[in-house]
């Protein structure tokens, strides 16, 4: 039987609505595709799935709390950001101090490979929900490693050891050890660790580890290094958390392939600031003993150099403000003019290869090839 009018695949009525949906989906399709390409890039950290949250991972990842989500709050947490970054990278906790850095961190966001937000739930003293805008910074490895090597700062290479913690807590009731089974216990150590670079392990915590709190009480680490040998790498963060006075007190050891390499104490009201204090001694320890100085670009001294083309006072005011903000240049000391000519002396953190790769394009001078260190105005 030949099909009804209209009922079939040669219909010019099915055919008709059929072009329309599809034309339909394809402008719905191209939609899409456009609203997605217009989102900021800077923002955006590859797509996840329901469930993902931000977070940082790596050394070239920090992540800080911001006010709001606004342009000079989060330009400022790109600061605080990268300035984790640096600390991470080189082990050095008092990385902000070195010279140099405070200006570089005003130009973080020349860095930022990618950024995102985190929104933290919490609970207040009086019960009631607490929220805190987290900032999730990335920072482009390669430039945060030329950074590094302008500024002259050491550099923790990767991979980096995971010690074994040996925690003994004695909270009144007498001494415990913190295994696995303890782990958010142990939270604010293993954290700590995390922000210096690297990561602390804990111990599977069975009955023969817990029959080891009495070493660990007496600082026995010969005898901890031995219960340890089963865990890698050779290292043990020994440590022993009491009461003392109106506060806490811990004592720790530091042991690298049976040697010691550091002891500490530290006391604080709080329990958990005590007992964080043992991932800074350990990682201080570490650094002073693996990380090396980063390949520098030039070595530190004055440098004579001579800029050519300064046509006017505005060129002169362009070169001199430049030369100002950049944080490889220590001092300026002017040595000579002559017609377009400026000479001078810049005492530099680094050699001129560090202050060209600082500089940038967007320097108002670029490099004259030759032997001599000239530089003429754009």
């Amino acid at each position: 039987m030949a099909p009804a009018a209209g009922s079939g695949n040669n219909s010019p009525i099915a055919g008709l609505s059929e072009g329309r949906s599809m034309r339909r989906i394809h402008a719905f399709l191209c939609g899409a595709l456009l609203a997605l390409l217009a989102l900021p890039a800077a923002a955006q950290s590859g797509l996840r799935t329901e469930g993902d949250v931000a977070g940082a991972r790596g050394i070239y990842e920090a992540e800080v709390p911001v006010n709001s989500q606004s342009e000079a709050d989060r330009n400022a947490g790109l600061a605080r950001a990268l300035g984790k970054v640096l600390a991470q990278l080189s082990g050095d906790r008092d990385v902000m101090n070195r010279p140099g850095v405070l200006a570089e961190l005003r130009k973080a966001k020349d860095y930022a490979a990618s950024y995102d937000y985190r929104q933290d739930q919490g609970t207040s003293p009086g019960g009631a929900p607490t929220f805190r805008t987290m900032l999730v910074a990335r920072f482009r490895p390669a430039e945060v490693d030329a950074l590094a090597s302008v500024l002259g700062l050491p550099v923790w290479p990767q991979p980096r050891p995971k010690p074994v913690v040996w925690l003994a807590i004695d909270d009144g009731s007498g001494p415990r050890l913190v295994g696995l089974a303890q782990v958010n216990a142990a939270r604010p150590l293993l954290n700590r660790a995390v922000e210096r670079g690297y990561k602390l392990g804990l111990p599977a915590g069975n009955a023969a580890e817990q029959a080891l709190v009495g070493a660990i009480w007496r600082q026995d680490v010969a005898a901890v290094a031995r219960a340890s040998s089963r865990y890698q790498p050779p290292m043990q963060l020994v440590g022993k958390l009491y009461r003392s006075g109106g506060g806490w007190k811990a004592d720790w050891t530091f042991v690298d392939r049976g040697k010691v390499l550091s002891t500490w104490s530290n006391s604080h009201a709080d329990a958990r600031q005590a007992m964080a204090a043992g991932a800074d001694g350990a990682a201080d320890a570490l650094v002073k003993r693996y990380a090396k100085a980063g390949a520098t670009l030039g070595e530190a001294g004055t440098y004579r150099v001579t800029f050519t083309g300064i046509r006017n006072t505005d060129d002169y005011l362009r070169l001199s403000a430049a030369l100002q903000k950049m944080s490889v240049v220590r001092k300026i000391v002017p040595v000579r003019v002559a017609g377009d000519s400026y000479e001078v002396d810049l005492d530099l953190l680094s050699g001129l290869p560090g202050f060209e790769r600082l500089a940038g394009d967007d320097a108002p001078f670029a490099r004259v090839e030759g032997d001599a260190p000239l530089y003429r105005m754009k």
